[in-house]
């Protein structure tokens, strides 16, 4: 085979392979949507029997029986997962805005939501997110073992100010108010050089806690300005909003003077390092603790994208930070702002 017919060969193997993974995908997709619906299907089945019959858990369990007989192999029939299936049904009958939703993702997916959510709002943020992000059942769980939803609701930013319409519901996502570090291993007095080490040491783990949709860049990433060094000491890339996302750690309380680094920080990638076609970076501080108001008057007069969250080392989430969530029809406006920023020009 000569070197042409060997380039050409290698091109149509690419472009071959490509297609079956495609198509592959989009056959799981639509395997996944008929096998949500036909479980929809059987929930509303059994809710209607119930409600009419007055059939009662003993006819669930024949029915177990039966199909597992009919269809051996197959675990979706069991007992337990019949009555998943009506609740499934029950739980989001009356929700139409989330009925499209539940077909986007997995049945097992499905069953971590609807079980362990306790509202039809916080239901959405996981459904959407899912969705978006392509989270796994394991990413799924620990994002609601670590109440991420709350988490995003309560972020401090300024990107409503200094970001675009059709920046600003994606890059909302892209900050949390407070990140659990508890995979770190770390005494909880620690220094800002090993908190780094260590995150970068568990890069997967970090990279999953921040949301999904980062990769990495480097960490102490130089700078050269007037012939003076500056380093920022995590630099990461947001796919979705193609932009340099410079993060700065703190072990201390947020102080204003951390704000004006940051901006510096960014001043530097926007003129130096950003590429044709990518977004004006975006910086987050992450502290130890902060205080909400001397946030809120620090980013007031911030002229770039800046958000500032807290972390700890431990899993824990003060129970208030619920009572502290925007109103319901809040949440369900930055919610519905997702579909806005799905795609990001």
């Amino acid at each position: 085979m000569s070197d042409l017919m060997t380039n050409d060969y290698k091109e149509f193997l690419v472009d071959i392979k490509a297609r079956i993974r495609q198509r592959q995908y989009q056959a799981f997709r639509a395997v996944n949507t008929e096998m949500v619906k036909l479980y929809w299907e059987i929930g509303e089945s059994i809710d209607l029997k119930q409600k009419k019959l007055g059939w009662g858990k003993a006819v669930v369990e024949t029915l177990a029986r039966d199909l597992q007989v009919e269809f051996p192999g197959r675990n979706g029939f069991s007992a337990q997962n019949l009555w998943f299936m009506r609740q499934f049904f029950g739980t989001y009958r009356d929700q139409p805005i989330l009925q499209p939703l539940v077909r986007e993702i997995s049945w097992a997916k499905n069953l971590v939501i609807f079980t362990r959510c306790k509202d039809e709002l916080e239901r959405e943020f996981y459904l959407r997110a899912t969705a978006r992000f392509g989270w796994t059942k394991a990413v799924l769980q620990h994002q609601v073992d670590n109440k991420s939803y709350e988490k995003y609701l309560l972020n401090q930013t300024n990107f409503d100010k200094t970001l675009t319409p059709e920046l600003q519901a994606q890059a909302v996502l892209a900050v949390k108010d407070h990140y659990t570090f508890d995979f770190l291993e770390l005494a909880d007095e620690h220094s800002e050089r090993q908190l780094e080490q260590a995150l970068v040491q568990n890069l997967r783990r970090f990279l999953a806690e921040m949301g999904g949709s980062f990769t990495f860049i480097g960490n102490q990433h130089r700078l050269e300005v007037g012939g003076q060094e500056y380093f920022i000491d995590l630099l990461l890339f947001h796919r979705r909003l193609r932009c340099l996302v410079a993060i700065e750690l703190k072990i201390g309380a947020f102080q204003p003077e951390h704000k004006g680094k940051m901006e510096f920080y960014l001043e530097a990638l926007d003129r130096q390092e950003r590429l044709e076609g990518e977004h004006a970076p975006i910086g987050i501080i992450i502290c130890r603790d902060k205080n909400k108001t001397v946030v809120e008057y620090a980013l007031r007069t911030a002229s770039r994208p800046i958000g500032v969250a807290t972390y700890t080392v431990f899993p824990e989430l003060p129970e208030a930070y619920r009572d502290d969530l925007p109103s319901p029809d809040a949440i369900a406006e930055r919610l519905r702002l997702w579909d806005a920023g799905e795609v990001v020009e």
